[in-house]
């Protein structure tokens, strides 16, 4: 039953000038490409960048965020070609979509650009390279933490000469995740005065209810912020479903996800292109099975629509991304790990499966459809839980109310102590120092009674054996994964990756683990060596613990 049909009506573009100072070479690219004018939005954060403005773009998805940083960088370069900047993402995924696209409009200009990046897949071989000669490092800010600021001295080319801050999606980076970013970047601007360095950051991010205040917090000065979009914007559809009640005794309701698995297939069978998420890596496996149940067809082979969810091999999920952008591919079952802005395309429509929990993360996902001119759809089918139940009978909440905000609190002393060790590591704290808000000296002199840290000629070393920034994780979460290992045709090769605190759940022994809509029966779950033996097998159940 559809409860709400809200139409969205399109915008037109708002165009700018390209800046007078802006390299003529990038220009002259640009309009090769077909961009005879910037977008307001990114004319403004263009003009700011080079002000010396630390800036936050909060545009829509698809709205040309990435030229907002990635020309001021180029110019930069190319007028001074020992300028570096450093790009921070959140995940891999992102970072490796950044990579290219930069590598190609570097191309195109026509300049020496030595872009890389900085992970913990980067081979030992490469790492001394990117430090001695990378033009621009693009990193997440775990690899930032344990690889790069412990290490400050073997960056110094970096740090002497960092003109920018790239810090993407910044509306993920709230909680305690975000937190300790914070503080990780407190660490950064520590280490680049040291080396006599104060980069302009440039920050982007969702819509949310306060952006400017979440910047302000992370970078700790003044910024300008960039709220108004210059893109055009197709017309959009949205519509809120109840699935139909089935026993109205009970109150039991058709299930979300194949309410959710009849809309995608109508949607797929017409010819549209179409993204479909949902809450959980079992529900992306069955919802993926059951709409290539419905196509199988020979003129619908199986990957044409596809899965895409944590655990699919980096490899896998690059080459579900070039299908989409393609056309190769017409439809996408996924978790959130398609909400954040990797390039997949202009997709047509987006089937949520649940409410996705905010705000802010449903316009988000709404927004993966529609990406350029064209008319889009998308549609919220609700679950049969209160909050979805309240949000169809109520899509105001969702049309009408503000998103919501980002909270950080860096602060904190269970967060800000382990930084303050961190930090030390790095390069010993002066006695009135300061780092954050809080009482830092007295946090420094309790150290050194504890005996991490030792105080001597009114400085404060690093005293302790262990390195600080190793055992502590960004996220509070191991970062380790179990390897799955897929040996039905004897011959062992890896199929995908799970997290160690999902491990039990998803492959204990005699699970049966879904993968691209295939089944796998775990034999062995080696947990001293973080590795699941399975064997594809076909039965009529699965497991979920």
């Amino acid at each position: 039953m559809v409860t709400r049909w809200e139409r969205l009506p399109a915008r037109p573009a708002s165009y700018a000038e390209f800046p007078d100072w802006l390299d003529g070479r990038i220009s002259a690219t640009l309009r090769r490409r077909g961009i005879a004018a910037l977008y307001s939005h990114q004319a403004e954060a263009l003009e700011a960048a080079h002000a010396g403005k630390h800036t936050v773009i909060v545009t829509p998805t698809a709205s040309g965020k990435t030229l907002c940083y990635d020309l001021p960088v180029i110019d930069a370069i190319a007028k001074d070609p020992s300028a570096r900047a450093l790009y921070i993402f959140p995940t891999k995924a992102l970072a490796q979509d950044q990579l290219a696209e930069l590598e190609r409009l570097a191309t195109d200009v026509d300049i020496e650009l030595k872009t890389y990046t900085y992970d913990g897949d980067t081979p030992p071989a490469v790492r001394a390279a990117i430090r001695s000669a990378g033009h621009v490092v693009i990193t997440n800010p775990d690899m930032l933490h344990t690889g790069i600021l412990p290490h400050h001295t073997k960056w110094v080319k970096l740090f002497e000469n960092l003109r920018y801050v790239v810090l993407d999606e910044l509306h993920t980076y709230r909680g305690v995740f975000g937190s300790n970013v914070a503080n990780v970047l407190r660490r950064l601007r520590r280490v680049c005065a040291f080396y006599g360095a104060h980069p302009i950051f440039i920050c982007t991010s969702a819509t949310i209810a306060n952006p400017e205040e979440l910047a302000r917090r992370h970078v700790e000065a003044d910024v300008h912020l960039i709220d108004q979009s210059g893109a055009p914007r197709g017309e959009k559809v949205v519509v809120f479903v109840n699935p139909p009640v089935v026993n109205r005794s009970l109150g039991v309701r058709k299930s979300a996800l194949l309410t959710g698995r009849d809309i995608a297939a109508t949607l797929l069978a017409s010819g549209v292109q179409t993204i479909a998420f949902t809450r959980s890596r079992v529900s992306t496996e069955l919802l993926l099975t059951y709409l290539r149940a419905r196509f199988a067809q020979p003129q619908w082979p199986a990957d044409l629509v596809r899965g895409y969810r944590s655990g699919y091999l980096p490899s896998e999920r690059r080459a579900i991304e070039r299908g989409l952008r393609d056309g190769s591919v017409r439809g996408v079952v996924s978790t959130n790990a398609l909400e954040l802005g990797i390039d997949i395309g202009a997709l047509q429509a987006a089937v949520l499966l649940g409410y996705p929990g905010t705000v802010a993360s449903t316009w988000q996902q709404m927004g993966r459809a529609g990406r350029r001119e064209e008319l889009s759809a998308a549609f919220l089918v609700a679950t049969s839980s209160p909050i979805d139940q309240y949000v169809v009978q109520h899509p105001d909440y969702v049309l009408r109310r503000s998103p919501e905000a980002g909270l950080i609190n860096p602060d904190n002393l269970h967060v800000l102590v382990n930084h303050l060790k961190c930090g030390a590591f790095e390069i010993p704290f002066e006695r009135r120092e300061r780092f954050g808000t809080e009482d830092t000296p007295g946090v420094l002199s309790y150290l050194d009674e504890q005996g991490i840290l030792h105080e001597a000629e009114g400085r404060y070393h690093w005293s302790a054996q262990t390195f600080p920034a190793e055992g502590m994780s960004l996220r509070t979460a191991t970062t380790d994964n179990v390897v799955i290992i897929d040996q039905t045709d004897g011959k062992h090769h890896v199929i995908g990756e799970v997290d160690r605190f999902g491990a039990p759940l998803i492959l204990h022994e005699q699970a049966i683990y879904l993968h691209e809509s295939k089944q796998f029966q775990v034999e062995r779950l080696d947990w001293e060596n973080a590795k699941a033996y399975v064997r594809e097998v076909k039965v009529e159940y699965y497991t979920q613990a």
